[in-house]
């Protein structure tokens, strides 16, 4: 599974990157190309390649010989830059430059922590849409209360504007993907709304009810904000203006929650003796919570696999995206998605 990886994109790029990417190759299955300004990327695999042969850093082995290439881009995409302006005039960007690998065919998929708007141009100029499906969209997953443990909403953020029959799209490829990817066995899809009568909600909700009762899926009806996590569908759908806001309002609560819990068993001794047997459950709750063990959200959709990660991603989130991008390669989730498309 050849994944392309955008070195220069995200808040620690490249430093994070490289750090992620060495991590992720430890899997022999994965072989990882690092695109961006060589100058700077050579340097930093060296010296961890290094550092790990002389036994500094922990974590187990280095990554096989052979698994990690850099291929060079001279020109990288800021983030104040419009997204789909910056594609046009930027054709060596490191961004622009992964999806015309995996275009053609030198990469079977991309990820990147840079700026989504232009790794969402990039894939839409350069691997075009799947037959069938109007707009791509980001699916997020959260941690849930059901069997599976997890929920995906989409759109997630690539479409502020969408009609009805986006939504019953977001809902088939959805569905594939919570089949596919992370072994749900018929998922049940859900639209978020704001009552569970199919009479609430707003017009585009309203329209799109009575399309996703009729399309093969298996589908639950509306699903209001509070049950969003407690596993009444699998796979919730909405449009990306709403989709980005419970997005970063689940990242927010997260946090904060995070924060009171530190600031409440640091508040006296005995709480700091209880804390420390509180802490392996409290971890196990962190790693589910966090948005790095999740890596970063698939764009579904276009014509190629494209993780887009979070701009502020570590090395365990690049890592565990360059995984998501692997797991999504190895389920040919984009020749599924077209079949259920075409069907």
């Amino acid at each position: 599974m050849r994944i392309a990886v955008d070195a220069m994109g995200g808040d620690r790029a490249p430093d994070a990157v490289v750090a992620g990417a060495l991590l992720a190759a430890r899997d022999p299955k994965l072989q990882i190309t690092l695109v961006g300004r060589r100058e700077c990327i050579e340097p930093l695999l060296r010296a961890r390649s290094e550092a790990r042969r002389k036994g500094r850093p922990p974590g187990g082995p280095a990554p096989p010989a052979g698994t990690i290439r850099v291929v060079h881009a001279s020109e990288v995409i800021a983030m104040e830059e419009p997204g789909a302006q910056a594609v046009r005039r930027k054709k060596d960007s490191s961004v622009v430059v992964c999806a015309e690998l995996v275009r053609s065919g030198e990469a079977d998929g991309l990820v990147s922590a840079g700026h989504s708007g232009a790794m969402m141009a990039a894939a839409h100029v350069k691997l075009g849409r799947v037959r069938g499906v109007d707009r791509s969209a980001i699916a997020a997953e959260f941690p849930a209360l059901s069997p599976a443990g997890r929920v995906v909403v989409l759109d997630a953020g690539a479409n502020p504007d969408c009609e009805a029959r986006n939504l019953l799209q977001f809902g088939l490829m959805g569905s594939v993907y919570a089949e596919e990817v992370l072994g749900i066995r018929h998922p049940k899809v859900g639209l978020l709304s704001n009552g569970e009568e199919d009479s609430k909600g707003s017009e585009l909700t309203r329209a799109a009810f009575p399309l996703l009762t009729a399309a093969r899926l298996c589908f639950v009806g509306n699903v209001e904000g509070r049950e969003l996590f407690q596993g009444k569908a699998d796979v919730v759908v909405c449009d990306g203006f709403v989709g980005n806001v419970v997005l970063k309002l689940g990242e927010g609560v997260a946090d904060m929650m995070w924060h009171m819990v530190k600031k409440e068993l640091t508040a006296s001794l005995w709480l700091k003796l209880s804390g420390r047997l509180l802490m392996p459950a409290l971890e196990r709750i962190r790693r589910r919570t966090d948005y790095a063990t999740y890596g970063g959200a698939p764009l579904l959709g276009v014509n190629g696999v494209c993780i887009i990660s979070h701009g502020r991603s570590t090395p365990l989130a690049m890592a565990n995206a360059i995984r998501a991008a692997g797991e999504a390669v190895c389920h040919d989730i984009v020749a599924k998605i077209a079949a259920r498309a075409a069907a």
